[in-house]
């Protein structure tokens, strides 16, 4: 028996990428204006008031956000360390995408925000150690894997092949 703890996605707590545009918006608006309110919130996402108000009932009620008397919200230390956690894989997920693979700079942005709540604290750290191994040496970087990529001459060849593997069961 190993002490090895479960491995836990942020989707594993239920937040969904809707409820992570809420953070990060709560986050930005108290960032530049030094408070977000319901109204703020739905402005800046385009969204109804109503709409607004049920979602952020659902992030209190897991203890992600917090209302003051005054209606002002704010995140809770849960929630500011979320979306530090978001911000930090966004940014690595994109400069890797763009700067690694080449991918076009509008395709960075929208990919690493469908992301950015989903990794695992191992799979974000490891992105980081990564990406500095790339910027600090990229001509020793040499991909090891024991996926046999040499066996497909593109991509498509990769994708048809696909039945399954031993990293899938």
């Amino acid at each position: 028996m190993t002490d090895k703890k479960p491995i836990e996605h942020t989707a594993d707590s239920d937040l969904t990428h809707s409820m992570a545009h809420y953070l990060l918006t709560i986050h930005k608006l108290k960032e530049e204006k030094g408070y977000a309110r319901v109204t703020d919130i739905a402005k800046e996402l385009g969204l109804t008031k109503g709409s607004v108000s049920t979602a952020l009932n659902n992030l209190k009620k897991k203890n992600l956000v917090e209302e003051d008397e005054n209606k002002f919200l704010s995140l809770s230390s849960v929630g500011h360390d979320e979306v530090h956690h978001m911000l930090s894989i966004r940014t690595l997920m994109y400069y890797f995408l763009k700067d690694v693979l080449n991918v076009e700079d509008e395709t960075a942005h929208k990919d690493s925000c469908l992301v950015e709540h989903l990794l695992s604290e191992e799979t974000r750290e490891k992105l980081f150690e990564f990406m500095q191994k790339v910027a600090k040496k990229p001509e020793q970087l040499k991909l090891k894997t024991e996926l046999q990529l040499d066996d497909f001459n593109n991509h498509e060849e990769f994708l048809e092949a696909q039945k399954g593997d031993k990293y899938l069961e």
